[in-house]
C-alpha cells in the first residue's frame, strides 16, 4: 500500500502495560516495619462539623457590614468522610501490586491490518533503536520515590519503599529505597538497586519475562495524623445526600484508586513545552493536567500524541528521540486512539 493510502484505523485500542491494583492503607508503628502482623487496616469514619462561611461573597454582601455579619452567622454544616492513624500508631503503610506487560506492538483492537502492520513496525523500530530503558528507569524512580503516595507523602518525616519481585508467588528479589532521597522533579540515570529494578521493568515491557511486583511504602507521619485515601466521585443520588465527601475503601479498608496510583507511575513526561518550569506530568495525549486546567501539548504546536503518532506512522516522519519516548509511553498508558469520522 502506498504511503498516501495509509490511514489511521477507526478502531484502535491498547491495554495498559503497567497494570497496578488498588492500594490499601494500613496503620502501625515505624519500628514494626519488619513485622507484617503488626499492621491494622485503616477504616473510613464520618465526621459532622459546623464550619464557617469562608467562600468569596458577592460585592453587595461583602461591602455591607450588616449583610456580611448576617451571612457569616449562618452555620456551614458539613458531613464528611475522614481517615486517620490511630493514636497508638505513627506510620502509614500503603500496599499494592504491579504487573508489567509486554507485547506493546500488538494493540488489543485494530480494524485495519495495513495500519496495524505499519504501527507494529514503528514500535519495533523504536524498541530496536532505544529499547525501553529510558521509560523503565522513570517508572522505577516513581516507585522508589513513593510518588504514588500523593498527599500522604507531603511533610512526612521518613518514607521507606519496599519492592519485591514475585515468581510463583515467592519472593525472587527485593529492594528497599529511601523515598525522600529520590527526586520527584528530575530523572537521573539509575544506579545500584534502582538500576536493577529498572532493568526488571524493562524486561517486562519487552515481554522477555513475566514481571509481578509487590510494593509496600511506609510513611512516618505521627500518631493520630490524618491520611488521604482517594475521594469518590458521586455520580448518582443513591448515597446519603447530606454527606459532601466520600472516601474510597475496599471491604472497609481505606484505599487509593488504581487509576490514581497509575497516574503517579506514568508521571514521566518531561518532554513537553515548559517542562523545565513545571516538572514532570502524567503521560496524556494532550498533556492535560486537570488541577491546573491546562493542556501542555497543544495540537496547534504539533506536540500532542495524535499529531506525533500520525506523522511517525503514516508519513514516516520520526519525531526526535524525546518525543518518541513520549509516544511510546502513551501507548504503554493504554487507551482508545482510533480516528473518528468527521
Amino acid at each position: 500500500m502506498a504511503k498516501s493510502e495509509l490511514k489511521t484505523a477507526s478502531v484502535l485500542a491498547f491495554e495498559r502495560k503497567l497494570a497496578n491494583s488498588d492500594a490499601l492503607l494500613y496503620a502501625g508503628n515505624w519500628t514494626d516495619r519488619n513485622d507484617p502482623t503488626a499492621w491494622q487496616p485503616i477504616g473510613i469514619q464520618s465526621k459532622d462539623v459546623r464550619g464557617t462561611i469562608s467562600n468569596r461573597l458577592k460585592n453587595p454582601i461583602a461591602n455591607d457590614p450588616a449583610k456580611l455579619d448576617a451571612e457569616i452567622q449562618k452555620p456551614n454544616l458539613q458531613r464528611v468522610d475522614i481517615a486517620a492513624l490511630p493514636f497508638d500508631a505513627n506510620t502509614l503503610c500503603v500496599r499494592f501490586s504491579l504487573r508489567v506487560l509486554g507485547n506493546l506492538a500488538t494493540p488489543s483492537a485494530c480494524n485495519d491490518p495495513a495500519y496495524q502492520a505499519a504501527l507494529a513496525k514503528t514500535i519495533n523500530d523504536y524498541a530496536d533503536s532505544h529499547g525501553f530503558g529510558e521509560l523503565a528507569a522513570r517508572y522505577a524512580a516513581n516507585l522508589a520515590n513513593g510518588r504514588f503516595l500523593w498527599r500522604n507523602r507531603v511533610g512526612a518525616e521518613a518514607v521507606e519503599v519496599r519492592i519485591t519481585q514475585l515468581v510463583n508467588q515467592q519472593a525472587a528479589a527485593s529492594w528497599v529505597f529511601d523515598g525522600l532521597a529520590i527526586s520527584t522533579r528530575e530523572f537521573a540515570a539509575p544506579t545500584g538497586d534502582l538500576a536493577t529494578l529498572a532493568d526488571i521493568i524493562k524486561q517486562g515491557l519487552q515481554g522477555s519475562h513475566f514481571v509481578l511486583l509487590q510494593v509496600e511504602a511506609f510513611v512516618h507521619l505521627g500518631a493520630g495524623q490524618e491520611v488521604f485515601p482517594s475521594q469518590e466521585l458521586v455520580l448518582d443520588n443513591g448515597r446519603d445526600s447530606t454527606k459532601s465527601k466520600y472516601l474510597y475503601h475496599v471491604r472497609d479498608v481505606a484505599a487509593l484508586h488504581s487509576q490514581k496510583v497509575g497516574n503517579a507511575l506514568r508521571t514521566v513526561d518531561t518532554w513537553y513545552p515548559g517542562a523545565e518550569e513545571q516538572g514532570p506530568i502524567a503521560v496524556e495525549p494532550y498533556g492535560s493536567v486537570t488541577n491546573r486546567g491546562t493542556a501542555y501539548r497543544q495540537p496547534k504546536e504539533k506536540q500532542d500524541f495524535y499529531t506525533l503518532l500520525d506523522n511517525w506512522v503514516l508519513k514516516q516522519q520520526a519525531p526526535d528521540p524525546a518525543q518518541q519516548h513520549y509516544v511510546i509511553a502513551t501507548l504503554i498508558r493504554g487507551g482508545v486512539f482510533g480516528e473518528k469520522a468527521d
